[in-house]
This record gives C-alpha cells, sequence and structure tokens, in this order.
C-alpha cells in the first residue's frame, strides 16, 4: 500500500507491463522452429508438448503463453511456411522484365522449389494436415491464402491482359476464380500423395489428375494447350515418383 502526500492511502499502480514485442516474437519463434523440427524428425502425431518444451527449454506455462493447443502450433507452422514462400515469390511478381506468361511459370516453380527444398519436412507434414482432425485449421488457411495470394495472381492476369495473353474481362475477380481452382489442385494433391503412400494410385494416374488441372486453368485464362505447364514432369517424379531418392536423380517420363 502506498499513501499520498495526505497521508491518504493510495493503491499502486496496476497497468500491465510493456512487453517486449521483439523478445515476445523471438520466443514464439523458438516454439515454431522447435515445432518444426519435431514434425521432421519424429512427425506431428508422435511428438508431444513435453518433448516440445524439452527441445525448447520452455515451462508448459510459457508454451500456453503463445499457442492454445498443439494444433494452434501447426497453424503457426504452416502459416509461416506460407509466408516466407510468399515473401519469395513477390520478386517474380514485380520483375518487370517478365511477360504474364513467364511471372505465371516462374511464380509457381519457385513455390515447387521452395517445397522441395524442406521435402523432408513437407512431406511430414502432408501426413497429418489433410486428415479430418485438420479440416478446420485447413479451411481458415485456405481463406487466409485467397486474401494474400489473391493480389499476386490479379497483378499477373491484370498484365497479361494488357499484352493481350489472357482473355480475361475482369482480372481482379478472376483471380479469385484461378486461385479457387490452383488451391484446389493441392488439395488434390494432398489426396494423390496420400494415395501413392497407400499403393492404391499409381503415377500415370496422378499425371492424368494434373494434366486436367492444367487444361482447365488454360481455358480459363483463354490461353493455347501447354502454354502455362506450371507442374513439369520433373516435379511430379519428385513428389509422386516410385523412388524416395528422386529428388536426387528424378526418372523423366515420356
Amino acid at each position: 500500500m502506498f499513501y499520498d502526500r495526505g497521508g491518504a492511502p493510495r493503491r499502486a499502480s496496476t497497468a500491465p507491463r510493456a512487453v517486449n514485442a521483439t523478445r515476445h516474437a523471438a520466443r514464439r519463434d523458438e516454439f515454431i522452429d522447435a515445432g518444426q523440427r519435431l514434425i521432421q524428425t519424429r512427425g506431428y502425431e508422435q511428438f508431444s508438448i513435453e518433448d516440445l518444451l524439452a527441445e525448447v527449454g520452455a515451462s508448459k506455462g510459457a508454451f500456453y503463453h503463445y499457442f492454445g493447443s498443439k494444433q494452434a502450433l501447426l497453424e503457426a507452422i504452416v502459416d509461416r511456411l506460407v509466408t516466407n514462400a510468399l515473401v519469395r515469390v513477390q520478386s517474380v511478381v514485380d520483375d518487370a522484365g517478365l511477360s504474364a506468361i513467364d511471372k505465371f511459370r516462374g511464380y509457381f516453380r519457385m513455390i515447387a522449389e521452395f517445397k522441395a527444398e524442406q521435402r523432408d519436412f513437407v512431406l511430414q507434414l502432408m501426413k497429418v494436415w489433410y486428415s479430418d482432425d485438420n479440416a478446420v485449421v485447413r479451411e481458415k488457411l485456405r481463406h487466409e491464402q485467397i486474401h494474400r495470394v489473391a493480389p499476386h495472381i490479379a497483378a499477373i492476369i491484370r498484365q497479361g491482359v494488357g499484352e493481350g495473353t489472357f482473355a480475361l474481362a475482369d482480372p481482379d475477380q478472376m483471380a479469385r476464380v484461378v486461385l479457387a481452382l490452383i488451391l484446389d489442385t493441392g488439395d488434390e494433391a494432398g489426396e494423390l500423395f496420400v494415395g501413392r503412400q497407400t499403393g492404391s494410385i499409381d503415377f500415370e494416374t496422378v499425371r492424368r489428375r494434373f494434366d486436367t488441372y492444367q487444361t482447365a486453368l488454360e481455358r480459363l485464362l483463354g490461353v493455347a494447350p501447354g502454354e502455362l505447364a506450371v507442374i513439369d514432369q520433373q516435379t511430379l517424379q519428385v513428389w509422386f515418383g516410385d523412388e524416395p531418392a528422386a529428388t536426387n536423380n528424378p526418372r523423366r517420363e515420356n
């Protein structure tokens, strides 16, 4: 208890202490980094909060200060993955020397390269990401992706319309339609990956499915068949091929 100059009691200040934003973000990143390492080395289902705390050297209270659950940590890990990918592809969108077609190809080629660099982690992530337990998180991330990626796609489409390459009337609105098709392709890729892991789908089926999506995308944009080629055979072989070492020595399919 404190007293003012007249001797009357005065309550101590209850104002919250200022939080160091940089330190707060760095500590949160430590949990995300550790979570990503554990997913890659053990798998999401196989590690516990206690394993994470041991990895970081923190208390359970510290973890719940940043994340409400293990699933919330997973959401943060995926969100950061998406953020890092978008930072990288921004250079393609901003490159004034590229045509719209080149930007479209480069945009998705760069995302594929980004994922390939973290292949072991992405493979572990895909095993759990498409489970029913994560349906709500997936849908939430899908809406966020539309909000964050649509401006990139709209800018490329707008350029293509100006160049006379894309036959679209409303670039901004069509960007959302194009993006919805692309995200649906991503969902299909997850299902195909699981099918390949269980042996219920062969590589030729995978290739036909992706060819169908590419045809739909080219027709939507109004370009000639084969003009976009956003998913090449080497990329398909890396993720869906029979050989685990396909990343280092990919087989080309004829």
